[in-house]
């Protein structure tokens, strides 16, 4: 199929790259907020498994081209339209499904953006007769993007029409073949269906952080709590560690949008506002051990902090707990030295020039140098086992806080180490 993709999200990056493999024939306009010259320097990107090869390697072949302007990409020739932009960026598809209103014959315009539940009607309506619309939500996990794309467990067919959906499981055919993995239903149900399955996962994160806080006050360790939990057939294990909060821009995006729904519908949610102030919460909560320990002593200390990005294997720190975080610590004067293999650049972009702050990517244990304390915030797994003695050895106070729970407690504290983690402690 002739294939125009819309945007500069992860989502239409890997679509160019995943339908142009299999013989589509896909042309790649991004969004002029985000050029291609800009974005091939994306560190996001860049870091992606198998992307920005294969984006190569089609160009190559002549499956994808890519273009910087509307005239280039031939609408009038597309038989499928992927859109693929921010929220943010939902006006500005005016002039696009202006020249689609002009060609004539049946056109697919797939929603794979994240829009306010409708949206994908909505569209339709814009085409003017022109086409027909499908949404299909983004389900990526980022930094396994390539993956969960061409080995998708499933995915959410958002489709009113028998022709539209026909098409859409012909594009989709190459990644459909192990298993049948396409889940149709109607379109405003697919779009709310994608916001409520981020909001469950919150749920339970949040219930997860909640638990942990009991626990620490009753003096138990929550791990026992969380696995008792996990092997309930009923619960599973999914989504059940606790720790100092989560981020991200499409799962923190998808919230608040899940939020807007709720408002603009008349129903305010309760719960999911809760969930919400839990987690904001949940973000300080290393900096409360951390003054708790030093009984609000703090001014003039340094601490160490192992990881920046919102999740392990991405660059991004779109509301990643780290920035709660280290503005709480630079109120009270704290000095950190900071160590991330792969988002230092969208942090300093973030934060700007700090005195407060000296950044790493090279060996973590030398951020250590001179820290009274080292609080782990991002779970990369360079961090799962380190050189203990020299970590000892290090670190002034000795004092271990870890936001993800992935250290042993016990073996921490035999390391001659104070260990503080979420829900959990080596001491009895």
């Amino acid at each position: 199929m002739r294939v125009l993709i819309h945007g500069s999200e992860l989502a239409a990056a890997t679509a160019a790259a995943a339908l142009s493999s299999v013989g589509h024939r896909v042309t790649w306009l991004p969004h002029p907020d985000t050029p291609w010259a800009q974005l091939e320097h994306a560190d996001w990107l860049r870091r992606e498994p198998r992307l920005l090869a294969q984006l190569a390697e089609s160009r190559e072949s002549g499956s994808l081209r890519r273009v910087d302007g509307l005239d280039a990409a031939c609408p009038g020739e597309q038989e499928v339209v992927w859109l693929a932009v921010s929220p943010g960026q939902r006006s500005d598809l005016g002039e696009l499904l202006a020249a689609l209103c002009d060609d004539a014959g049946e056109l697919l315009v797939v929603n794979n953006s994240t829009f306010p539940v409708g949206e994908t009607e909505r569209l339709e309506a814009q085409l003017g007769g022109s086409g027909r619309t499908v949404s299909l939500p983004d389900l990526l996990e980022e930094g396994r993007a390539w993956d969960t794309f061409t080995r998708p467990a499933r995915w959410l067919l958002g489709s009113d029409d028998a022709s539209a959906e026909a098409r859409m499981r012909e594009l989709l055919r190459p990644f459909n073949r192990r298993s049948e993995v396409i889940q149709r239903m109607p379109r405003r149900a697919a779009e709310l269906t994608k916001l409520a399955i981020n909001g469950m996962l919150a749920t339970r994160i949040s219930y997860m952080n909640e638990m942990a806080g009991l626990a620490d006050s009753l003096g138990v360790d929550v791990e026992y709590v969380r696995q008792g939990m996990g092997a309930d057939s009923r619960i599973g294990y999914e989504y059940l560690y606790p720790g100092c909060g989560f981020g991200g821009p499409n799962f923190s995006r998808d919230l608040m949008r899940l939020a807007d729904v709720q408002s603009a519908s008349g129903r305010r949610s309760a719960l999911l506002e809760q969930v919400l102030d839990i987690n904001e919460h949940k973000k300080e909560t290393l900096f409360r051990k951390l003054w708790a320990h030093f009984h609000g002593r703090l001014e003039g200390r340094t601490v160490a902090i192992w990881g920046a990005a919102f999740k392990p294997g991405t660059a991004r720190i779109d509301h990643a707990p780290v920035l709660r975080l280290l503005r709480a610590l630079w109120a009270e004067g704290v000095k950190v030295r900071l160590h991330d293999p792969a988002a230092i650049p969208a942090l300093l972009d973030e934060v700007g020039e700090q005195p407060l702050l000296e950044v790493f990517d090279g060996d973590p244990h030398v951020a250590c140098e001179g820290a009274c304390a080292l609080m782990l915030v991002t779970e990369w797994k360079a961090y799962w086992n380190p050189d203990w003695d020299r970590l000892s050895a290090l670190l002034g106070e000795g004092l271990l806080l870890d936001g993800r729970n992935i250290f042993d407690p016990g073996w921490v504290a035999a390391q001659g180490l104070h260990y503080r983690g979420i829900g959990r402690r080596a001491d009895p």
